[in-house]
């Protein structure tokens, strides 16, 4: 189990590293293709982002090789601002969909600030933001009963509806078992929002959801229950026409360095799977190691039956490169092109002659005429660039143009 890097094509934006963003999935759609949208997050300068990307497949290679599209979608209206520990979601309505973001943190506003609180967070304010998918025209709306910000929490989406789960309430110090039901009827003209309390919430912050099947059941695992305290108890959540259902369900027999782990964190890896990390321990402690765990949750010939487990997929401390508390994203492959592989014997075979020349194609590495990075010599500004220098926006010019943070002056 190795990390690489992902090839983007040569007409993708620059997609800085964000950490904690709002993640939403979309699903293939007439000619679209699967794709992800990719909200706010902490910048390594410890920044807040406000920027939507919109993060899809531009083409795949036959031997597992990925190269993806990148492209920032330019927001109007009552546009949202940066934030980080928010969610986002994609809802359908008569015949259209539209992203909806809420919660998060960010700093105090300007007028706000003092010396000891310069750079302090704070809940954003309970509003409901919706953003058109195909115009990028924004529209914020408040509703009676959200009436605290929360951050950090799930959001889970069937058809018209969001179901918001959990979250931390800054303001309180709170975790509070809070349901909600967002739902959003994409009229013509303008939209209509309404919202539901349910019972039986969770009490849950930064918790990982991770789909069974094509359906709407899921099962929730990780996150914490209280300051450094893991919730190690896993939940099953399925969305129906009626409503929502949550049931616990028996978790995994976590192994000692799992239980004994004070900070854990991870990502759907799609179809009932997930990937945890736990940070190594020892004496001296590595730095920037981590043992990733592969969870699975998977449904045995249609049947009700459920079988779980994990498995420890690398405890490789030597070429592995630092994680960051981030969001996995996963693409799929469409059953033919599974079976082709199958076939070929070529599923889990790497094949270095079919890796592009990385330091002449991209925009990776050659930024601008004057650009004097080396890709074999570098030194990273950020413990975030992981292979690649991180770039920063010129407004030199008519339009700008990102450059190379080692070659600005």
């Amino acid at each position: 189990f190795k990390l690489r890097p992902i090839t983007f094509s040569n007409n993708s934006c620059y997609l800085p590293p964000l950490r904690c963003p709002a993640v939403a999935r979309m699903e293939t759609r007439d000619e679209s293709p699967e794709g992800y949208l990719i909200h706010g997050g902490r910048t390594p300068n410890n920044e807040l982002s406000a920027a939507l990307y919109v993060l899809s497949v531009d083409s795949r290679g036959c031997n597992r090789k990925l190269t993806l599209r990148c492209e920032e979608k330019e927001l109007v209206g009552e546009v949202p601002s940066a934030r980080y520990g928010h969610t986002a979601s994609v809802v359908h309505s008569r015949g259209k969909r539209a992203c909806v973001l809420f919660g998060g943190r960010s700093y105090r506003p300007p007028g706000q600030r003092t010396t000891e609180t310069w750079n302090s967070v704070v809940d954003c304010p309970p509003q409901v933001f919706l953003v058109d998918l195909e115009y990028g025209c924004c529209s914020a709306h408040y509703l009676p009963e959200l009436t605290d910000g929360q951050s950090f929490h799930l959001a889970l989406s069937r058809g018209d509806s969001v179901y918001l789960l959990g979250g931390h309430t800054l303001s309180s110090d709170s975790r509070p078992p809070r349901l909600y039901r967002l739902r959003v009827e994409l009229l013509l003209g303008s939209p209509k929002l309404s919202c539901e309390v349910l019972d039986n919430g969770l009490s849950i912050t930064s918790a990982i959801a991770t789909r069974l099947d094509s359906g709407h059941e899921y099962v929730i695992l990780g996150g914490y229950q209280a300051d450094q305290q893991k919730q190690l108890q896993c939940c099953s959540v399925v969305l129906d026409e009626t409503g929502i259902c949550i049931d616990p369900r028996e978790a995994p027999a976590w192994n000692g360095e799992i239980s004994g782990s004070r900070v854990w964190f991870g990502g759907s890896l799609g179809k009932g799977h997930a990937l945890i990390a736990v940070p190594a321990e020892g004496n001296p402690a590595p730095a920037d190691a981590f043992y990733l765990y592969q969870v699975s949750f998977k449904q045995e010939g249609g049947g009700e039956e459920v079988t779980q487990g994990y498995s420890q997929e690398s405890t490789d401390m030597e070429d592995s490169t630092p994680l960051e508390d981030s969001e996995e994203l996963y693409f799929g492959r469409d059953p033919h092109e599974l079976e082709m592989l199958a076939s070929d014997g070529e599923g889990d075979t790497y094949n270095e002659e079919d890796e592009e020349d990385e330091s002449q194609t991209g925009y990776w590495i050659r930024c601008c005429s004057g650009c004097q990075v080396d890709g074999n010599t570098w030194e990273p500004f950020y413990s975030t660039e992981l292979t690649r220098p991180a770039m920063i926006f010129c407004s030199k010019g008519e339009e700008g143009h990102w450059v190379h943070a080692q070659c600005m002056e």
